[in-house]
């Protein structure tokens, strides 16, 4: 007899997957009329005490010649705080916490050998600034300004949001419909603003296609992933992975339930064939169920092991670079 088992991950050492309803960190400002919409990102959210260290990846539709990406962060950043990342790590970390089907086969009693076989199937395909003159008429200060990669960097604080979003309006930016009042809320938080400026033919000269993983490290007694400003750019219903990694225990969040997603099942062998559209319809479910208002819960184990693996898990190299 052989039985199918779902196993279903959210990396904790932990891993919280919530693929709907949430949003990106900061939100795309387009230059011109262009629209940007974030439909799926990937954020890696690594805290140990006071320090956290977040690596953003993320798609998006559209093709400006250059867009920037607003990200508030609670303190000024400093340059050796900030770096591009390897996306070829994050595809590892999403590999290795990847939803999982395992065959069975329970050995026969009578034989002279017990034999067992297990095979793992993935549900998830490898899968210029204006002067500070002018800034500071507005209430906005220029606190730091860097480049890193094809990225250039503004660390921008402000008295108000009408400021800021007329700083970002003079250099030439639209800001989403509905921003504004993210934008003051964040403000009223004492927070700063990661401003990540991409120049797409610089891109092209280093030989990307795709946006890089930017990665932010800053100590903070706030432990918070700031994803409001991420629904502004949404046009329909968004995807937001977060791999979230500590020394030990496992992260929840407090303004949203953590659900979990069904695991450990037995399952009918037909499944095998059609695990991916099986996985996708279950999770549909799910959000349904929960009117998009939960996290879910896809993986939680212990970075050291695990049983079975959808891939191997981090070497001590990858998760320094995390």
């Amino acid at each position: 007899m052989k039985r199918m088992t779902l196993g279903v991950t959210l990396l904790l050492l932990p891993l919280l997957a919530a693929q709907t309803a949430l949003a990106f960190c900061g939100f795309y400002v387009a230059k011109a009329d262009t629209k940007l919409f974030n439909q799926a990102s990937q954020v890696v959210l690594v805290r140990q005490e006071d320090k956290t260290v977040l690596t953003m990846a993320n798609d998006f539709r559209g093709d400006p010649r250059e867009f920037a990406i607003v990200v508030p962060v609670p303190t000024v950043l400093e340059r050796e705080q900030i770096h591009v990342g390897d996306r070829a790590t994050l595809q590892h970390l999403d590999a290795y916490s990847a939803p999982r089907l395992v065959e069975y086969f329970d050995p026969d009693p009578c034989a002279f050998k017990d034999y067992k076989a297990r095979s793992e199937l993935s549900a998830r395909a490898p899968l210029p600034a204006s002067p500070q003159g002018r800034a500071d008429s507005l209430g906005v200060t220029i606190e730091a300004r860097y480049t890193v990669g094809e990225y250039d960097i503004l660390i921008l604080s402000a008295r108000e949001s009408a400021g800021l979003e007329t700083w970002l309006r003079d250099n030439g930016y639209r800001i989403p419909a509905g921003a504004s009042a993210v934008l003051g809320s964040y403000l009223k938080q004492g927070m700063r603003f990661f401003v990540a400026r991409v120049n797409l033919g610089e891109q092209a000269k280093l030989g990307f296609t795709y946006l890089r993983p930017l990665q932010v490290a800053y100590e903070s007694p706030k432990f918070m992933l700031p994803i409001r400003l991420g629904m502004v750019n949404a046009d329909g219903a968004q995807e937001l992975f977060v791999y979230a990694l500590t020394r030990k225990g496992r992260v929840e969040t407090t303004n949203y339930r953590t659900v979990r997603l069904p695991s450990g099942m037995d399952l009918p062998a037909f499944v095998k064939a059609e695990f991916g559209p099986f996985y996708q319809a279950m999770f549909t479910q799910a959000v349904k169920r929960e009117n998009m208002r939960a996290v879910f819960l896809e993986y939680a184990w212990d970075m050291g092991w695990c049983d079975p693996c959808a891939a191997n898990p981090l070497s001590a190299e990858e998760l320094r670079q995390l």
